[in-house]
């Protein structure tokens, strides 16, 4: 089945601008940042939490279009189509909603938005210490199309059950809950919904590039295909009636005799919210259908209908298909500090933004009583000085790791040529080479150690780029933080000091990515090494050989996180490949022992 090739547009490199811009035009209560791809509530109610979301593109109208200056988002940070925004957009969506109160992120279950909105978080909250404690994150993965095993680690996807997350804690904010109290609700939420994706085939993936076919056939249906076209679950042919399609469908948010795809505690004839969602082509005509036959099945199984959502909420650009939402809500019987109809009037609440749609705010009526006769979107803060107890080694530490990690890159991309994308050793070489540049420039330096750590996050997110570069300016970003924490007014940076924020730093990246030793991931090495030089009283020697065991012993291991994970595990065990990333860490840390 081909997909739609044709646009109307001006550039497909202006195509996100402009419809921000449009947006702004729809509702001139927003602002837009047209550098960081940021809209905004031009008059924020600063006395209330706000709330930040985005993500990449083509998911319209998530995320921009759920902004606006009664009941939702306060701010969106948008990506270019299906890629995330760099942590530098984000950062500056986090100032431009800074508020008394406090602000929550919410973002979807993709590595690239998590990591990098994470790491905008911990690079503004290491630069506003006194402001870290009013940030909160949420991530939504609602899919239960992937299951535990296939999602390992990583987990589930993030889907239109997202929006459900953004409109009952942004009403509660909007009330003037506080930020523990919207952050918990939006948790609550989040761990409650359950979505699945079904389609006729896949959608065009950038507008005006070049065409792409799908290849589901003219009587195919692809059930629990992803909004960036990953593929999904089964496929069924010839497409079967929605009689049949709906109670499969059903069956995968509800069961919970399927260990590996149960995640929300349905126990028969729950009270739920239905969300119909067209992911981009599908007609009016066609979603209103699917809407009585869901409502049909759930009254046939003995649930409770209390709300009914239906309509283009999240998109994969213009794929011909939908996706079914339940949000289970809690029973009077359930030891819970959110009732049912809490939740429900936050939903009911009415948001004054364009991409929000109608809703009754009551429950449909029954069948009997429906009929009639007849037809029927820096500046940082200065911190304390922390400083090296020897600057000069601090420096000369720093180089010789850099440098070593420099002369290693050719062995590290042939590594990732098998291991990965090949492209690890170049990453990593170009991350160097920033730093060099911050120590040259006396940016990085062994009179501010706090600020050296920053500064070397900022190079890691902005000259490596991708996900080393998110995880490596994770960690220093929380680095940072848990040496400013140790010295909050200055001091002189100790081996105990530094065992206190590795071990801090290492928690805090942990909070994005699910990757845990043995993984055969950059996360081996470090853990090892941070964990050894806890145990053993700060001894680097044997820190450092810890972390080179954990590397090496990465040839024999199964990836379970990473681009790896991609990759036939027995041609690498077979090749005795290490993990390049791992492999950068193991330099790292065996050429910077004059750093304590």
């Amino acid at each position: 089945m081909s997909t739609q090739s044709k646009h109307f547009l001006n550039d497909p490199s202006t195509l996100v601008i402009e419809s921000l811009k449009g947006l702004c035009d729809i509702n001139p209560e927003l602002a837009i940042d047209v550098q960081n791809k940021i809209v905004h509530v031009k008059t924020q109610d600063r006395s209330k939490v706000a709330l930040m979301c985005g993500g990449g593109s083509g998911h319209e109208p998530a995320h921009a279009g759920f902004v606006g200056p009664f009941d939702i988002m306060i701010g969106a940070v948008a990506g270019n189509v299906f890629a995330s925004p760099n942590a530098s957009q984000v950062r500056r969506g986090i100032e431009l909603v800074d508020n008394e109160k406090g602000t929550v992120i919410i973002v979807k279950n993709y590595t690239g938005d998590v990591l990098n909105f994470g790491l905008a978080k911990e690079q503004y909250a290491a630069q506003h210490p006194e402001k870290s404690q009013r940030l909160k994150f949420i991530i939504v993965g609602d899919d239960v199309a992937v299951g535990r095993e296939q999602g390992k680690i990583v987990g589930r996807r993030g889907l239109a059950g997202t929006v459900l997350v953004y409109k009952i804690a942004g009403a509660l904010a909007q009330r003037g809950g506080s930020l523990d109290e919207v952050y918990n609700m939006g948790t609550y939420v989040a761990n409650r919904i359950a979505t699945i994706g079904v389609s006729l085939g896949h959608t065009h993936v950038v507008p005006g590039t070049a065409t792409m076919s799908s290849d589901l056939g003219v009587g195919e249906v692809e059930i629990g295909m992803g909004i960036h076209n990953e593929s999904g679950h089964s496929r069924l042919s010839p497409v079967p009636k929605l009689s049949t399609l709906i109670p499969k469908l059903i069956d995968f948010l509800t069961s919970v005799s399927d260990c590996d795809r149960s995640f929300v505690p349905f126990k028969g004839k729950d009270n739920v919210v239905v969300l119909v969602n067209n992911l981009g082509g599908m007609s009016e005509l066609e979603l209103s259908c699917i809407v009585a036959e869901v409502r049909r099945e759930l009254d046939e199984r003995g649930f409770t209908t209390s709300r009914v959502l239906c309509g283009t909420f999240m998109t994969s650009l213009n794929m011909p298909g939908f996706s079914l939402t339940l949000l289970l809500l809690p029973t009077s019987t359930e030891k819970d500090p959110h009732s049912a109809d809490l939740i429900l009037s936050l939903l009911d609440d009415k948001p004054k933004v364009p991409g929000w749609k109608w809703t009754a705010g009551t429950a449909p009526l029954p069948y009997l009583n429906q009929e009639t006769s007849g037809r029927k979107e820096y500046q940082a803060n200065e911190i304390g000085r922390v400083t090296s107890s020897d600057p000069n080694a601090f420096i000369e530490s720093i180089k010789r790791a850099v440098n070593a990690l420099i002369k290693a890159e050719p062995e590290i991309t042939r590594m990732d040529s098998i291991a990965g994308d090949g492209d690890c050793g170049l990453t990593l070489k170009a991350g160097c080479e920033g730093v060099l540049a911050k120590v040259n420039s006396g940016d990085i330096n062994g009179g501010n150690v706090v600020r050296s750590i920053i500064n070397i996050s900022q190079v890691a997110e902005e000259a490596m780029g991708g996900t080393s570069g998110a995880l490596y300016s994770i960690f220093f970003s929380a680095l940072a933080q848990g040496m400013h924490d140790t010295f909050p007014e200055g001091g002189v940076a100790t081996p105990e000091a530094w065992g206190s924020a590795l071990t801090f730093a290492l928690s805090k990246l942990y909070a994005y990515t699910r990757a845990r030793a043995p993984s055969r991931t950059l996360v081996d090495p470090l853990s090892a090494f941070i964990d050894t030089f806890a145990k053993s009283g700060n001894d680097y020697s044997a820190s450092a050989a810890a972390a080179a065991k954990a590397a090496e012993g990465t040839k024999d291991l199964v990836a379970k996180a990473g681009r790896s994970a991609y990759v036939e595990g027995d041609r690498l065990q077979k090749e005795q490949v290490p993990d390049p990333g791992a492999w950068g860490i193991k330099v790292i840390v065996e050429n910077l022992l004059a750093a304590t």
